[in-house]
């Protein structure tokens, strides 16, 4: 299934009361950590349909994708961006339904500038979720997607140069179709954090692209290091009348 499908499946389920669901929970933590991320340029990579930069300060906020509602209709896999340009990204759900989602990664990286920051959204296959995608039917949004583990998106931004420095949990209430089912197991969403912390339905990850500079080391130089060449001292000049009187004393 082709990103542009997966996205406009997601809008659709985005209106049912899972949807409402994680799209709640989702929402608030996009808010909180792209507020205090500064800059010039931040890009939405998918879902241009929501504002997930509506709380973030930076000027240039531009939604990456292949709908009508892109301000940038463009290939993740091969982003029209000069490397080393782009302050933040945020990318809602957009690895699970790409063909090369390490080629995504990669190329947010070659973007980032120095410093910085991706936040990125992914369905937790160790869930409730995932349980519901392994034993369920796959034709539908989000089952059709391809659920990433959390410990190999890590892997991908330590090998790129991605240093993690937030993440969290969310959804521990499992996937039910009907809203007094989601209400009935709130209580789960309060414990999770506590009880189950890795079994969230969705987990959220925010790196930093460090860039390791070259630092140049000279030596340092000792005087009492530089060898003693021990020369012979310059003879002094003497007298008319004390080398005579040295002559004749040796005779």
């Amino acid at each position: 299934m082709s990103i542009a499908d997966g996205m406009t499946a997601a809008t659709q389920w985005l209106e049912t009361p899972p949807g409402r669901y994680v799209l709640a929970r989702e929402q608030v933590y996009f808010d909180n950590a792209v507020a205090d991320i500064f800059g010039y340029h931040a890009l939405q990579l998918g879902m241009e349909e929501l504002d997930l930069l509506r709380g973030s300060r930076i000027p240039l906020r531009v939604h990456v994708g292949r709908g009508a509602k892109a301000g940038l209709r463009a290939d993740f896999r091969d982003l029209p961006i000069e490397s080393n340009s782009v302050d933040l990204m945020v990318l809602p759900h957009t690895l699970e339904f790409s063909d090369h989602p390490h080629q995504i990664v990669r190329e947010v990286a070659r973007a980032l500038r120095p410093e910085g920051q991706v936040v990125i959204a992914g369905f937790n296959p160790v869930s409730l979720w995932g349980l519901r995608r392994g034993f369920g039917r796959r034709d539908e949004y989000p089952w059709q997607g391809r659920f990433i583990h959390l410990a190999r998106v890590k892997d991908w931004f330590a090998l790129l140069g991605l240093e993690i420095v937030a993440g969290s949990m969310a959804c521990y209430a499992p996937p039910c179709a009907d809203q007094k089912w989601l209400d009935r197991f709130a209580f789960m969403e309060k414990a999770g954090d506590r009880w189950w912390p890795i079994a969230g339905g969705v987990f959220f990850l925010q790196a930093i692209k460090r860039v390791r500079g070259i630092r140049l080391i000279m030596p340092k130089w000792n005087d009492s290091v530089v060898p003693n060449k021990n020369l012979a001292p310059m003879p002094e000049r003497v007298s008319d009348k004390e080398g005579m009187a040295a002559r004749t004393r040796v005779q």
